[in-house]
Formats: C-alpha cells, structure tokens, sequence
C-alpha cells in the first residue's frame, strides 16, 4: 500500500475526514477530531504503521494543536496525524497503549504544555521538577527570570 492508497483507504474508514487528508512532501497529514484520534490511530497501527517516531504540540492561544508522526517500514510511508484540543481543558486519550513510545513523548508533552493524556499509565513530569508551576512552552508562561525574546522574530 503506497500513500495513495492509504488516502483511499482513510477516505473510505473517515468520509468526512477525507478533505482533511493531504499529501505534503511524500508524507500524508491527517487531521482528525481529538475524539476520533484514538481510533484513527489505532486504525493506522492496523494498517501497518508500526513505529510512533514523534509526539508534540504547537500553542496556538485558543487551543493546542498535537501533532503525531507515524511511520510504516513495510509501506516506506510516514503519515502525520494532527488534531486541536481546547487550552481551557486540554485532555486526549494516550496512544501509549498502540506504541509504548509514546509513554516518555506524552510525558514531555504533559510536562511542557499541560496537555493531559487520559489512560497514560504514568503521566506526570519527566524533564521539570515536580514542585516545577507552570508549563514553559505555553505562550502565556510568565517566569521572571526569563528574558522574553522580542515579537519581531
């Protein structure tokens, strides 16, 4: 199955999903509904995508955006899969339990932005202190010991 198919195929499980799917640069870009994520993934996971290389988020203000980047050695095709969780209640359910990878990367995540990934077996802090208030890489983090970068950048 080549990303081509693959767009056929989650066009056909994810109807309306399907103008969602695009394919940049040789990869395909899924975007999917926080509450559909989970069973997105474990769909793609079925269809081969066997290796979680990446877990991340991006602060859009209003909301997070998560990004995962999944790849499948037997196809030779990588997929990201994104999807938007509100910044006043951010929850997703983990994907620990299809790629145990994902254990440290929704650690970081949890760690850095606040996101909580409901079902993680261990969701607490892994890089930060656990006395540590705040989340550093939300764009509203105040810190005084920080020097804020200028906006021009």
């Amino acid at each position: 199955m080549d990303i081509t198919e693959l767009r056929e195929h989650l066009c056909g499980q994810y109807p309306d999903l399907c103008p969602l799917f695009s394919i940049e640069f040789g990869d395909g870009v899924l975007l999917v509904t926080s509450d559909r994520l989970h069973a997105a993934a474990r769909d793609l996971k079925d269809l081969g995508f066997d290796r979680l290389g990446m877990v991340t988020a991006v602060d859009f203000g209003e909301e997070f955006e998560l990004v995962y980047r999944l790849q499948s050695r037997e196809m030779r095709a990588g997929i990201f899969v994104k999807t938007r969780v509100p910044r006043d209640e951010p929850r997703i359910d983990s994907v620990n339990d299809l790629w145990a990878a994902a254990n440290w990367q929704e650690r970081e995540v949890y760690d850095m932005f606040g996101i909580v990934f409901d079902g993680h077996p261990d969701l607490r802090r892994i890089l930060l202190t656990d006395d540590w208030v705040g989340y550093p890489l939300r764009k509203d983090y105040e810190n005084p010991t920080i020097i804020r970068r200028p906006d021009y950048l």
